[in-house]
């Protein structure tokens, strides 16, 4: 069974359910393997304890709206 492990800030649920559709197509694509054998894990961080560049997830976050 393949799996794929995805991780990052938090995510809404909408966000979160196309990520897996994407992933998951991509891989069938790919591979040719069918999709009801993929597994796909979303691991989220809370934003403050993610950090790029020096910067939090969430201050980036801030910083852009």
């Amino acid at each position: 069974m393949p799996y794929i492990s995805f991780e990052t800030g938090s995510l809404n649920a909408d966000v979160k359910r196309e990520l897996i559709q994407k992933l998951t197509e991509v891989s069938v694509e790919v591979t040719g393997i069918p999709k009801e054998f993929f597994m796909v894990s979303i691991k989220e961080f809370p934003d403050h304890n993610v950090a790029v560049g020096g910067r939090t997830v969430a201050e980036i976050k801030v910083s852009q709206q």
